[in-house]
């Protein structure tokens, strides 16, 4: 049900319409207080769809909006849960996105 759900809702994450990226990254902020470690099954498919476009825009609402989603996902999740994905990004981002997860695992 939540790979369904997540998948669908997953190109909303980096849709070209930085609007609609905007909404729905708010939108996920949201919902992870909610679904808490029941995001488990889709977390590794999340945090990419989430980080890869967004940790590095130059858009202020679209950066403010992941950075509060990371925020929720490390106050809301299991940390064993996000140590392989955001070691992950870590690993292959740049710029400032690479420096923004680099912390995160610290």
């Amino acid at each position: 049900c939540y790979f369904q759900i997540f998948d669908a809702f997953k190109s909303r994450l980096h849709d070209s319409n930085s609007k609609v990226n905007q909404v729905a990254l708010e939108t996920m902020h949201k919902m992870i207080p909610l679904l808490k470690d029941n995001l488990s099954p889709v977390i590794n498919m999340l945090i990419p769809a989430m980080v890869d476009n967004n940790l590095n825009s130059k858009n202020p609402g679209i950066y403010a909006a992941v950075t509060n989603v990371i925020q929720a996902l490390c106050q809301h999740l299991d940390n064993y849960l996000l140590l392989q994905p955001f070691c992950t990004k870590a690993q292959f981002l740049n710029g400032k996105a690479k420096q923004d997860m680099t912390e995160k695992l610290a």
